[in-house]
């Protein structure tokens, strides 16, 4: 079989690469842009700190992001964005796991499934305190029907302060999924079936799924779909 090779859209230039070219294409890409910015008589604005970091699913790492973050937004902030682009379906807690710390949007609270949150930090802190530049850290979704992201900082630079402060740089493009049944292209799946091939339906296939239409969710750009109620 051959292997797929995922590939992701540039936000700069629109253009296709793959995920393994993107960071080197993302710094020739920024380079270019500023050259011609410069060339055409753009007279840079006031600079701040950002971090460019790459965001994956853990075990969907098809799935991925990289982001442009300033350096003064906080965890909290950063929990919000990946929800709003990957996540949310139900309000369910998270946290970052970096080095032997958690970092919970629970903190402070008493565990409903008996799990101790009191003890955890806050997600109010800046990412500039802890974040560096090779920094690995996680972050996790719903601790029922967990989302696990891998987060890496890849770059800590100065950029012009312009627009929101945390940007897409660049976003993998759909992966190919097909039907489990027919080999069409699936559009849904199953909540109950996803972890078998024959969950994954093209429009046809899911009119007969035994399951029954309660229990399919679209497929979606995100490493939670056919996870608990997430429609994208």
């Amino acid at each position: 079989m051959t292997k797929q090779i995922s590939t992701g859209i540039c936000y700069l230039c629109q253009g296709e690469f793959s995920k393994a070219t993107m960071t080197k294409h993302l710094q020739a890409c920024q380079r270019k842009a500023n050259d011609a910015a410069i060339a055409a008589g753009h007279r840079p604005g006031r600079q701040s700190k950002k971090f460019h970091l790459v965001v994956e699913g853990r075990y969907q790492p098809m799935y991925w992001m990289h982001l442009e973050v300033s350096t003064g937004e906080t965890l909290a902030d950063l929990d919000q964005f990946l929800r709003d682009s990957w996540l949310e379906c139900c309000g369910h807690l998270s946290a970052f796991e970096i080095g032997n710390q958690s970092y919970s949007s629970g903190a402070g609270m008493a565990g409903g499934w008996g799990e101790d949150l009191e003890d955890e930090e806050t997600m109010h802190v800046r990412l500039d305190k802890v974040f560096s530049p090779g920094l690995k850290c996680r972050h996790e979704y719903d601790f029922g029907s967990t989302t696990e992201l891998n987060v890496k900082v890849l770059a800590e630079e100065k950029r012009e302060t312009k627009g929101e402060p945390i940007q897409v740089l660049a976003r993998n493009t759909p992966p190919p999924i097909l039907c489990g049944v027919c080999g069409k292209p699936a559009v849904a799946v199953c909540a109950e079936c996803s972890y078998e091939e024959q969950g994954w339906l093209c429009a046809a296939c899911a009119k007969a799924h035994e399951c029954g239409e309660d229990m399919l969710l679209p497929v979606v750009n995100s490493p939670r779909v056919g996870v608990c109620g997430y429609t994208g």
